[in-house]
C-alpha cells in the first residue's frame, strides 16, 4: 500500500475565503463518489467554499481545471479513476491527465490537488477511496493538499 510514509496533517487550516472547484470524472462511480466525499470532508473542515463539476473522464480533467482556475477558483481538486486494461489506453490517459494537470497548475500559478487514482484493479481503488473499510482517503488527501498549498500561496503573495 502506498500510504506508508504519508504526512500527517498538523494544525488547523483556515481556508475561509478560498473558492475551490472539485472536478471529478464519472468512471467507476463507487470509487469516484468516495473520493468526492473525502474531498468534501476536507473542504468543509477547513471552511472553503467549493463546488462540484463532473466531467466525462480523467482525460477531460485538465481542460476543466484550467477553465475553473481561469474563472476565479483559487484551487482545484482533480479526482478520477483509471484502471489498467489490456491495451496501452491506460498509459495514454494516465500520462495525459497527469501532464495536463501539472501544466494547468504551473501555468495558472494555483494549486491542483491530484486525486487521480491509477490502478491495476477495482479493489485497489476501493482501498483508497475513503469508503468504510478503506485503508486510505485519497479524496481527502487531494483536497487537503490543494487547500494547504492555496493558503501557503496566499501567505507568500501577501509578504511581497
Amino acid at each position: 500500500m502506498s500510504g506508508t510514509g504519508a504526512p500527517t496533517p498538523s494544525g488547523h487550516v483556515d481556508a475561509t475565503g478560498l473558492n475551490v472547484a472539485v472536478i471529478a470524472g464519472t468512471w467507476h462511480d463507487v470509487i469516484t463518489d468516495g473520493l468526492i466525499a473525502g474531498a468534501e470532508r476536507a473542504l468543509k473542515q477547513y471552511g472553503a467554499t467549493w463546488r462540484l463539476v463532473r466531467v466525462p473522464g480523467s482525460f477531460e480533467l485538465p481542460v476543466a481545471a484550467k477553465t475553473a482556475l481561469d474563472a476565479g477558483a483559487d484551487a482545484v481538486v482533480a479526482l478520477g479513476v483509471i484502471i489498467r486494461g489490456g491495451t496501452p489506453h491506460f498509459e495514454f490517459v494516465s500520462s495525459a491527465a497527469t501532464d495536463g494537470l501539472t501544466r494547468v497548475a504551473l501555468d495558472a500559478g494555483k494549486p491542483v490537488g491530484f486525486g487521480v487514482l491509477t490502478l491495476d484493479d477495482e479493489a485497489q481503488g476501493i482501498d483508497r477511496a475513503g469508503l468504510e473499510g478503506s485503508k486510505e482517503d485519497k479524496g481527502f488527501e487531494a483536497a487537503d493538499a490543494a487547500v494547504r498549498t492555496a493558503v501557503l500561496l496566499r501567505e507568500l503573495r501577501a509578504t511581497r
